[in-house]
């Protein structure tokens, strides 16, 4: 009996002191760089559309008397030209001359409201000759603020995607291939946590930003030797994303599972990884900026 307990203090003592075995994954398993707020994607509902009636009963109404008008205007322009020159007005009286006057007056008003609509090929109305250079340039810093609004709802729409967290974001980027990106960055992930392996700082350097890189740097230099981290499989999905006139940023979740053969040990894949994009420069890379674990 006092074997046993002997055996089984000494198993004890093993399991507390020995060194718990854990698979080295890129980043250490911790949280670097940049945070942002994430929250799963889905896709939009179709929006239901309706008649402009039940919609806007007043548009309805307003439309319909304004098309009445404006064929009771026609109808009676129409017949007064007709007798004009059906010679109604063979000896031209002073009333005569007055209806006359009110109709090229109405066809004066006319043309210039529909010269006074027509834009630019470009969409944007034509500025008035009056305007002075100050009030041009504001005219055109709102246009382009309004545009790339419209264009940022736009791409959300067109994506078919929204977030399920009104607080976060999903603007996808311009010419944004988001299937072709999420398989790309599977890739990636393997390509980096090898690099982690085998001490390839330089490899890793060409995916993260700067700030990020010291951090990373300073926490391989914890471990020592050839790492044996593998990746059995993983999945991603993008979280985040929003840009403006100047950067682009996404924010990935990686799922999935490791294994150390060395060690014997597997755990479960459950990173964020952020990144940014700088649409000032042509061609610019993807750099992750942040890690969340």
């Amino acid at each position: 009996m006092k074997r046993f307990f002997t055996v089984f203090a000494l198993i004890v003592a093993v399991s507390f002191t020995a060194p718990h075995a854990e698979a080295k994954k890129f980043g250490g398993g911790k949280s670097f760089g940049k945070s942002f707020k994430t929250a799963p994607v889905r896709k939009q509902q179709p929006q239901q559309t309706d008649t402009i009636r039940k919609q806007n009963p007043t548009a309805a109404s307003s439309a319909k008397k304004g098309l009445m008008g404006g064929l009771l205007g026609g109808l009676l322009a129409g017949g007064l030209l007709a007798a004009f020159f059906g010679g109604a007005f063979d000896g031209i009286q002073f009333m005569d001359i007055l209806i006359i006057g009110i109709i090229a007056f109405v066809l004066f008003k006319l043309f210039k409201a529909m010269r006074a609509n027509k834009g630019t090929p470009m969409g944007h109305r034509e500025s008035y000759a009056g305007n002075s250079p100050r009030q041009s340039q504001q005219q055109q810093q709102q246009q382009q603020q309004q545009q790339f609004r419209q264009g940022a709802a736009q791409q959300q729409q067109s994506s078919g995607y929204e977030s399920t967290d009104s607080d976060v974001p999903f603007n996808l980027p311009p010419n944004f291939n988001m299937n072709a990106f999420l398989n790309g960055s599977r890739d990636h992930y393997r390509v980096i946590q090898g690099a982690w392996n085998h001490n390839e700082l330089e490899k890793i350097r060409e995916y993260v930003s700067p700030a990020l890189m010291a951090d990373l740097t300073a926490e391989r230099a914890k471990l020592t030797g050839e790492q044996h981290t593998e990746v059995m499989y993983v999945d991603a999905e993008l979280v985040r994303a929003d840009y403006d006139a100047n950067m682009a940023q996404l924010s990935i979740k990686f799922s999935g599972r490791y294994k150390d053969s060395a060690e014997g040990v597997e755990e479960d894949i459950n990173d964020v990884w952020h990144l940014e994009r700088d649409l000032r420069k042509p061609n610019a890379p993807w750099l992750i900026v942040g890690i969340q674990a």
